[in-house]
């Protein structure tokens, strides 16, 4: 079997300038004009640094300078589950709407996407960009015809924040819950790193206190199935709730078994609920009451931002909110 060597990074304009000592947008328009109307000076150091870095310019066409290509790319980070739900919306839309979608994912965090960004933007060979992902863009200058979108549903970390941490579904689960006449909650947190997860424990309390309910406790989790065993192990005799709200759906699987393990009949002695409509959580015993999260409709609205700023238009966005309650096996009336 042939083997063969890792492919070497390309060095970005970035680098270019810094070495030349330039702008990168001093170093654009050199390789935009071929360094016509820089001073000679300028021109030559720009040379050297393409020269010493090997720097070949990013899908840089010069036949290719039309303004209208019919191209959109959106910027990815990788391997993240919720932005590529969210990719398949905003390609859907941008396919409707008779775009092609280019796909890049860049190595490296907020900084280096900036960098690619700027570096596809001096191509000229796509009409728009989306960012799925934040960008530090910083001092850069984008060129002025360059119209660029960032979906701003991630923090650096890419933890959702925004849309993506609202709570207002924990309040649905409780209210139909006490509906059915439980009166006594307790809830394993996510991560406190996330937005989300804090929001979701802030919204479990001030509902049970608004509706005069008890909270048996708060497990400060970390999104595992293992955090919710752990939490009801934590539970002690005598103050068992009668529903617990797990902050995903893989959490409600440990405490799905960790009710299991301790006796508890599921929705019979404890209600659970999850959060995310995780693939199979439908099949799970009992099946899982859970929250839906349309991550296709926050990507459909980014690109339908980018695509209205395209064509100056106004912008039509699916204003329905994202998160959908899903009632199933795992709910039930509260124990007699």
């Amino acid at each position: 079997m042939t083997t063969h060597p890792p492919a070497e990074r390309r060095p970005t304009i970035m680098e270019v300038a810094r070495l030349a000592g330039v702008s990168h947008q001093t170093v654009s328009r050199y390789l935009r004009f071929n360094g016509e109307g820089l001073k000679p000076k300028t021109r030559d150091s720009v040379e050297s640094a393409i020269a010493q870095l090997n720097y070949r310019p990013n899908l840089l066409a010069r036949s290719m300078r039309t303004r209208v290509t019919g191209r959109i790319a959106v910027v990815m980070p990788a391997l993240a589950f919720n932005p590529a739900r969210m990719l398949s919306g905003a390609t859907r839309r941008a396919h409707e709407a008779g775009y092609q979608v280019e796909v890049i994912s860049p190595e490296g965090g907020p900084a280096e996407r900036a960098e690619r960004i700027l570096e596809l933007a001096d191509t000229r060979l796509v009409d728009g960009i989306l960012s799925l992902s934040p960008v530090e863009l910083g001092s850069l200058v984008l060129p002025t015809d360059t119209v660029l979108v960032v979906s701003a549903d991630f923090d650096d970390e890419m933890r959702g924040i925004g849309e993506l941490a609202d709570a207002t579904p924990i309040g649905e689960l409780i209210g139909g819950l006490a509906e059915l006449g439980h009166r006594r909650f307790f809830h394993v947190a996510g991560s406190s790193q996330f937005a989300s997860a804090r929001a979701r424990a802030t919204t479990f309390l001030r509902t049970l206190e608004r509706l005069g309910l008890e909270s048996t406790g708060v497990f400060d989790g970390d999104w595992s199935g293992q955090s919710g065993l752990a939490a009801v192990e934590t539970i002690r005799s005598g103050e068992e709730p009668t529903a617990i709200i797990a902050a995903n759906d893989l959490v409600a699987t440990g405490v799905l078994r960790a009710a299991r393990k301790r006796g508890w009949d599921v929705p019979g002695a404890v209600s659970v609920t999850g959060w995310d409509n995780a693939a199979g959580s439908e099949f799970l015993l009992p099946s899982l009451t859970t929250v839906d999260v349309n991550l296709e409709r926050v990507g459909s609205n980014a690109m339908a931002r980018l695509i209205a700023r395209l064509r100056d238009e106004a912008v039509a966005l699916d204003a329905r909110p994202i998160n959908r309650v899903i009632w199933r096996e795992s709910t039930g009336p509260a124990p007699a």
